[in-house]
């Protein structure tokens, strides 16, 4: 099938359109298998030498490696549990720091991933830095579980990969029982208020999910795996390209809102 196609409109006037490409891995597909980067949908891969450190993790523990938070308090409460489960402090992160964020390094949106990485080194007596080099023992284990691909530095400095979206729902399927029981559990942890993959799992209980930088979408349930990605990189396509895929309706339509918070327009799948 063709991409599924997402238009924003303002009053009655169409002002953009957005491409969707799907791949999945029962078959079903819409528009091209593009290879592109899994940015932060890949964390709950990035996040296996951690659980596989600990045998004692807590859910908020684990979830938090997984996540892309919003510097929530229950958010950073667990990055913290984390960062003290290795016994080391927020300085040691090399994610660096996001303007508009608390609490330096630890509000960073990535910060639980990498205090993840940092337990994991803790555990198997790698060197803590730096732990973000590709051929750092903790990124070569990560490289073996993804199977490999053209890299690439992410936004929080770590190593991603490319591959096909057909590739990346069948790497999300393999996440781990701990780690996807974890996301489930903990929704809230994984995005926060209002984000994509914290209000699908919310939506589908017992599926997880993990939205990416620049437009991408992995979920995973009932033993199979969708990868989305929006041709330009705009997040605010995934919603209905969503909804119409999975039949999550709450999906369907995204409002387009003045500064004053007045509904104006809406995003919605193409008539």
């Amino acid at each position: 099938m063709d991409a599924i196609r997402v238009t924003v409109r303002r009053g009655a006037v169409v002002e953009a359109v957005h491409r969707v490409h799907v791949r999945a891995t029962d078959g079903t597909s819409y528009g091209d298998d593009v290879y592109c980067f899994l940015r932060s949908s890949l964390k709950p891969i990035q996040a296996i030498p951690f659980a596989e450190a600990y045998e004692d993790l807590d859910t908020d523990e684990l979830a938090i490696a997984c996540a892309s938070h919003q510097a929530e308090p229950a958010q950073l409460e667990a990055v913290r549990k984390v960062l003290a489960r290795a016994g080391v402090d927020a300085d040691e992160l090399e994610n660096g720091y996001q303007v508009g964020r608390p609490d330096g390094k630890l509000g960073h949106n990535c910060s639980g991933k990498h205090a993840g990485m940092l337990a994991a080194c803790v555990a198997n007596g790698w060197s803590l830095h730096s732990y973000c080099d590709p051929d750092h023992p903790l990124q070569r284990r990560i490289a073996e579980l993804t199977g490999g691909g053209e890299i690439a530095i992410d936004g929080c400095g770590v190593p991603t990969f490319a591959m096909p979206l057909a590739q990346m729902s069948q790497l999300f399927l393999t996440t781990p029982q701990r780690n996807r029981a974890a996301m489930i559990a903990r929704p809230e942890l994984i995005g926060g208020s209002g984000a994509d993959d914290t209000d699908l799992m919310r939506a589908k209980p017992g599926w997880w999910a993990k939205r990416g930088a620049e437009g991408l979408f992995c979920v995973a349930g009932d033993g199979i795996a969708w990868t989305f990605k929006v041709e330009d990189g705009a997040n605010r396509a995934l919603r209905p390209a969503i909804a119409h895929v999975l039949g999550v309706d709450e999906f369907a339509e995204v409002p387009v809102r003045s500064s004053t918070d007045e509904v104006v327009g809406a995003i919605t799948l193409a008539p």
